[in-house]
């Protein structure tokens, strides 16, 4: 009984852990130099702006924002929608924001329009970790933490699911998708996927496997629904508009990860010359330029980009969960 007892009471700890890293990401931070804003905005997806969750101390924490994507350093444009994460693609977005009082935790998954508009609900277990839209727009896919509170935690596990926009079909979880490896089909108690990223066609889409302390690029077809394993110490794929690198984060020591590009024909891996660390899903700008938020020592948060070649320039302050909002 004791033991039981322990152990239930550790899951707990482990799921508070979980809620305080997204309430904190979202209410707490150090004061800050005030960041212009404009509240109140109607907002809607335009292949010219680049959204985000506002992270400027003040009523609007927590919100989407938009800036435009070519001046990103003019002020932000606040909605009334709170995201803890967001993406957009094709006149279709995800928007993942943590049930207020639910304890075990529980996250919204809210389907938008254009007009970000919502169009479907879901209730999920776990906290928001990651979220994307298929290019083609027709599917939306999360990961969500159901314990610990990062990626860096022992004994963390996610929950990775979809919607099909087109069958109204939800799969809560990817957990019993088939696995190759090394051409044989691998099992596992301990198997963990995140980080969904889809190719253009919106069915071939690249995710995260983690087990036994490995990690693998897993490519997996979805009508077919089946994957097989194409690289090892990848994390958090980010497929390139043109479908012919992966953007991920690359462990360099426990706990500790930075931006690595992978050439899916060649299998040549490079470092964009950004070495600082990375604990996040990047977001392809453009086929040469890339998004991702980092956290600066004093606890704030900031959307940075770097070219595959070119340093990287610090974009807009205060912010995380970058999406382009491609309207389709």
């Amino acid at each position: 009984m004791r033991k039981i007892i322990g152990l239930i009471t550790g899951f707990v700890v482990l799921l508070g852990g979980a809620v305080a890293y997204v309430v904190s990401a979202r209410h707490g931070g150090a004061a800050v130099n005030a960041v212009p804003v404009s509240t109140g905005q109607t907002l809607a997806l335009d292949s010219s702006t680049l959204f985000f969750s506002n992270l400027a101390d003040g009523p609007d924490r927590g919100k989407l924002a938009a800036v435009p994507a070519t001046d990103p350093g003019t002020a932000r444009r606040v909605g009334d929608l709170s995201c803890d994460r967001f993406a957009a693609a094709r006149g279709t977005a995800i928007c993942l924001r943590l049930k207020p009082g639910s304890l075990p935790p529980l996250t919204d998954m809210l389907v938008l329009d254009a007009n970000l508009k919502e169009v479907h609900r879901e209730t999920l277990p776990g906290t928001p970790s990651r979220a994307r839209v298929s290019p083609n727009g027709r599917i939306v896919n999360w990961t969500l933490f159901v314990t610990g509170d990062s990626y860096a935690a022992t004994g963390f596990s996610t929950r990775t699911g979809f919607y099909n926009l087109d069958k109204q079909r939800l799969i809560k979880s990817v957990e019993t998708l088939p696995i190759l490896i090394d051409d044989k089909r691998y099992f596992a108690s301990d198997v963990n996927f995140w980080g969904i990223t889809f190719a253009a066609d919106g069915n071939r889409f690249y995710l995260t496997m983690g087990s036994k302390g490995k990690t693998y690029l897993i490519e997996a077809d979805f009508a077919k629904y089946h994957g097989h394993a194409i690289a090892r110490n990848v994390e958090c794929p980010s497929l390139s508009p043109d479908g012919r690198r992966i953007a991920y984060k690359q462990k360099v020591a426990t706990g500790k990860w930075r931006l690595a590009v992978m050439d899916l024909a060649t299998r040549k891996i490079t470092n964009p010359p950004d070495d600082r660390l990375l604990d996040d899903q990047p977001v392809w700008r453009d086929n040469n330029t890339l998004l991702y938020p980092l956290r600066a020592a004093d606890g704030t948060t900031d959307i940075w980009s770097v070219g595959l070649t070119k340093p990287p320039t610090l974009l807009i302050r205060h912010a995380t969960s970058p999406s382009l909002g491609a309207k389709g």
